[in-house]
């Protein structure tokens, strides 16, 4: 669905609430030329009790942390942050949706360095359904493993949500889709396995859950703690620490992905390699069906992890 098909008609920006079509910015922004933004993808579900942020401090806590190694300053306290969050959930009554905060460098010098570049806020909130498709989250998806290498935190720093670093998850995801695959997993430096293109990876085996640790150059995913928890009060050990080789993939019992847009995403099939019987296995689908559970208020645990729009 594009935009132009959906019911939303407001953007956050700099402190005001602007017509959706107004929300611009010159051709000249130092972010559009040089990738110096940082962002948050966050969702919103509908709860018996109304629309419900998931995690939401979480998310706005690592929006200022990816800020600080571009010594960007926000002009905004994170309770302005949610308050305009809540109030284009709220007047432009979303049910459930999709948030984008999104800070970046603005128009002022265009040199590499950012100089006096003002800084920028925006907030954009929409529909926005599975991310890999409905028919994923019950029967998996083909991925392909890159050619394309992850860049390693010596070089861009991996823990920050950065606009810019987002050309390699493109061009990650791309070359599978271009192959016939719906996603693709992406090795680092080392040839080890770091994550999806915009998702954490998880692999099981003998029963017990594996992840590629923070030193593997990934993203420390707010869903990837959130499924790290939730599987070890189901009982599971839980190996967040580690290092996956390639060739771990292919004898996996069960791969799944992690991420506020994918969910949890079974894998059923790495390159033309099955993962177990090509199907959603039946940890991945316990732990599934706990996370939505969860994040649909079915159960009342883990109220803490919600920031109501209505209260």
């Amino acid at each position: 669905m594009s935009f132009a098909e959906m019911d939303v008609d407001t953007i956050w920006m700099d402190g005001e609430y602007v017509d959706w079509e107004d929300a611009q910015i010159h051709v000249l922004t130092h972010g559009l030329h040089y990738g110096t933004g940082v962002f948050e993808g966050a969702r919103c579900y509908d709860t018996e009790k109304g629309p419900a942020i998931f995690r939401w401090d979480d998310h706005v806590e690592r929006l200022y942390q990816s800020c600080k190694p571009y010594e960007m300053e926000i002009d905004h306290e994170p309770a302005e942050i949610t308050e305009a969050t809540k109030t284009l959930i709220a007047e432009q009554e979303l049910a459930s949706c999709y948030i984008r905060p999104i800070v970046f460098y603005g128009y002022k010098s265009l040199g590499v360095s950012p100089g006096d570049c003002p800084t920028r806020t925006a907030i954009a909130c929409w529909p926005w359904g599975t991310y890999l498709g409905e028919d994923a989250l019950e029967n998996g998806i083909k991925v392909k493993v890159s050619s394309w290498r992850k860049h390693s935190s010596s070089q861009i720093p991996t823990n920050a949500k950065t606009t810019g670093l987002y050309v390699n998850s493109l061009l990650a995801g791309e070359e599978a889709r271009r192959n016939g695959y719906r996603e693709a997993i992406v090795l680092n430096k080392e040839g080890n396995v770091a994550e999806g293109p915009g998702e954490n990876i998880f692999l099981v085996r003998d029963g017990e859950i594996y992840t590629p640790g923070l030193s593997e150059s990934i993203l420390d995913g707010i869903t990837r703690d959130t499924v790290i928890t939730l599987a070890e009060e189901l009982g599971y050990e839980v190996h967040d620490n580690v290092s996956i080789s390639r060739g771990e993939l292919n004898t996996a019992d069960e791969l799944f992905f992690t991420g506020s847009a994918a969910e949890v995403t079974p894998i059923r099939q790495v390159d033309n390699v099955e993962i177990g019987d090509g199907s959603r296995g039946p940890v991945t689908e316990e732990i599934q069906q706990r996370f939505f559970d969860v994040v649909n208020r079915r159960t009342d645990d883990h109220d803490e992890w919600f920031d109501y729009v209505d209260a």
